[in-house]
């Protein structure tokens, strides 16, 4: 009979070996979300990029249709009009918030490459949203800190970020001075293939373990800090929301 720890360290492999972006103990469970209330309500452009970014090579860093849905309906329910969205990729969570926004909606969206956000911004254009979408390719600290100086506090309904997890900390100094005081910050990969909790022998991708620390630090800090109030939730590979409250 395996052990507590026997049992945590399987769990942790069976998410290595699944690939995909759920943390259910069960594909068929996971599959069972996705076929009975995910995909039928996918808008039909989500569904072309999802389809599309599943061809790339790296298309691990999607975010996954289930965490898409529940950031469209989230936005749609605390009226966000002035977005921002750190780490693009090919656009699917960018284009789930693009559809939640109404028509005079805006959001910031940066991310290094803009190689892959062209990938799915000709399905962004036919949706008809790329109006709402200001792209800045490069690191996006340096913008974080001109909208500082430029007095752009608390001006943000919702931001999400899903980017360099080794900058997570610093996005947070920044961020919480970006967004309002009511406003929404969404961080994803909070439970990181449930490698939060695998122990330290486990058998982990080079970059899972890498970046596990980062994660870590982040998850010990967000309930340490004063100013929000936070749910983490085991939607897609983990998603922590801080709601700013001072």
């Amino acid at each position: 009979m395996a052990t507590n720890g026997e049992e945590t360290q399987n769990q942790a492999g069976r998410h290595q070996e699944v690939g995909h972006k759920s943390l259910l103990q069960s594909d068929a469970l996971y599959q069972y979300i996705l076929e009975t209330s995910v995909y039928p309500r996918e808008p039909e452009p989500m569904k072309e990029l999802r389809e599309i970014t599943a061809n790339h090579p790296w298309n691990i860093m999607t975010t996954s249709a289930d965490e898409g849905q529940f950031l469209n309906m989230l936005l749609k329910l605390i009226n966000a009009k002035n977005t921002m969205e750190i780490g693009v990729y090919t656009g699917y969570s960018l284009l789930a918030t693009a559809l939640a926004l109404p028509d005079d909606g805006k959001i910031l969206a940066m991310d290094i490459n803009r190689e892959n956000y062209e990938l799915g911004l000709p399905v962004i254009q036919k949706a008809g949203v790329a109006h709402k979408i200001d792209f800045r390719e490069g690191p996006a600290l340096p913008v974080l800190d001109q909208l500082i100086q430029d007095g752009k506090h608390g001006t943000f309904d919702f931001i999400f970020v899903d980017a360099d997890k080794d900058n997570y900390l610093n996005y947070h100094k920044r961020l919480i001075e970006l967004v309002k005081v009511g406003g929404l910050i969404g961080y994803d990969n909070t439970l990181w293939n449930g490698s939060v909790v695998a122990p330290p022998d486990a058998p982990l991708r080079k970059y899972v373990r890498y970046y596990r620390d980062f994660v870590l630090e982040l998850n010990k800090a967000l309930p340490a800090d004063p100013r929000i109030e936070i749910c983490m939730l085991p939607v897609g590979d983990g998603v922590t929301l801080c709601r700013r409250i001072s």
